[in-house]
């Protein structure tokens, strides 16, 4: 079941505590009737004693699989964490990083490659730094670029790079926070490239309007991504492309 952009906000801005999650606000009647179809066909059903939708496991978790899809598919659960970067799109986000030879290029996820691999197809001539938390895929990335193991939010920039080419993990806005960080690694008249949940464009919360206010500031932009881009990877997770110059 596919869920309109209205639904999501919706859903997004719900509140939720273990297995109840209750509405914020006032819907009008055919908006409500709109959600209560999607929180029941999730497994919620309404309980009127809790004044709450009550799901069998955690509604939280219930939720992000909606938001970050944009359908309403039961019994399904993806990892939002790790997906690889498909060939083809990898290719088109590295053509917005506006590559020259001689750059250098932070991948801050750099997973086993596959962004980074596109990267360099796109321009050989380019020199590529990645961080990674899981050990293997270190072990893969690292047979063919400069990977170092960690936690890309712990590390703090020694060294600035002309482009960040990105594919962040996208559970509980995780890409919003790792964007911001590589920001601080880019060097002055640079440019940040990622790949992002498409949620940026619509939950409303305090952390999404300041990225959003941040992206106008600098004159950026949000691109749609194909649907299904991901599909060869697993996972049906709507995107876009955000790029922001330094």
């Amino acid at each position: 079941m596919k869920v309109e952009n209205d639904v999501l906000l919706v859903l997004s801005n719900a509140q939720t505590d273990g297995n109840a999650l209750r509405l914020v606000g006032q819907l009008d009647r055919k908006l409500y009737e709109r959600t209560n179809k999607v929180l029941e066909a999730a497994g919620g059903k309404w309980n009127r004693k809790a004044k709450a939708h009550l799901y069998d496991g955690d509604a939280a978790e219930a939720m992000e699989q909606i938001i970050l899809t944009g359908e309403c598919e039961i019994g399904r659960k993806q990892n939002f964490g790790y997906f690889p970067t498909p060939l083809k799109l990898g290719i088109q986000v590295a053509g917005l990083a506006a590559l020259e030879a001689g750059h250098t290029v932070l991948e801050p996820n750099i997973g086993q490659g596959h962004l980074a691999k596109a990267i360099h197809q796109t321009e050989p001539g380019v020199s590529i730094k990645g961080y990674e938390l899981l050990p293997e895929n270190v072990a893969k990335s690292g047979a063919f670029f400069d990977v170092t193991e960690g936690d890309f939010l712990g590390i703090e920039p020694s060294q600035k790079f002309d482009r960040v080419v990105m594919n962040p993990p996208f559970a509980k806005q995780a890409d919003i926070h790792h964007v911001n960080h590589a920001l601080k690694f880019l060097r002055a008249g640079g440019r940040l490239v990622s790949i992002m949940s498409a949620s940026v464009t619509f939950r409303d919360n305090k952390l999404t309007t300041a990225f959003r206010d941040l992206i106008a500031q600098r004159s950026g932009s949000i691109q749609p991504n194909d649907q299904g881009a991901f599909k060869e990877s697993g996972t049906m997770v709507n995107t876009v492309t955000v790029v922001i110059p330094a």
